[in-house]
């Protein structure tokens, strides 16, 4: 196996493991990348994520996740509706990147959607470890779950795109 190809199947379960922690996070940093011209989407299904319009929606879906994800009513990741979605933005997410390595879609979509899975439960049993078994408060633990999935895009995307 390549460079590429092992830093493809490294990273982009990883985006899928973000999306776990926060849907909309890798959406957002693959539309950033994509705008700055780092992610090659250009010419592809994909080309829409570096729109401006898309940049902008998935910032402010991220950042109102990141909002909502403290509000006491929200419901568990875990719940199937969230879990659905979370899910679908993984593979969306991993579908986008294999577009713009011209690696197979299908391929791309399992990967970030597995990705995705094992975050939603990892995350949602390591948070939850963490304020019932060791007794921490949930805002530092919920915040560091945001930085945790921002840190996980990003140098994805970055080994991606390197």
């Amino acid at each position: 196996m390549n460079q590429n190809a092992m830093v493809a199947h490294i990273s982009t379960p990883l985006l899928g493991v973000s999306a776990g922690l926060r849907s909309f996070t890798p959406l957002a940093v693959a539309a950033w990348f994509a705008r700055m011209g780092k992610l090659p989407v250009t010419g592809t299904w994909a080309s829409w994520v570096s729109h401006p319009a898309a940049v902008g929606l998935f910032t402010a879906a991220a950042l109102g996740e990141y909002v909502g994800d403290k509000l006491p009513k929200t419901p568990n990741r875990t719940a199937l509706v969230p879990l659905i979605g979370r899910l679908a933005l993984g593979g969306l997410v991993g579908a986008i990147v294999a577009t713009a390595f011209r690696r197979p879609v299908e391929r791309g979509i399992a990967m970030g959607a597995v990705g995705a899975l094992a975050g939603t439960y990892g995350g949602f049993w390591l948070r939850k470890g963490l304020t019932t078994g060791a007794g921490l408060p949930d805002l530092p633990v919920a915040l560091s779950g945001d930085v945790a999935s921002v840190v996980m895009a990003v140098r994805s995307m970055q080994r991606l795109t390197a």
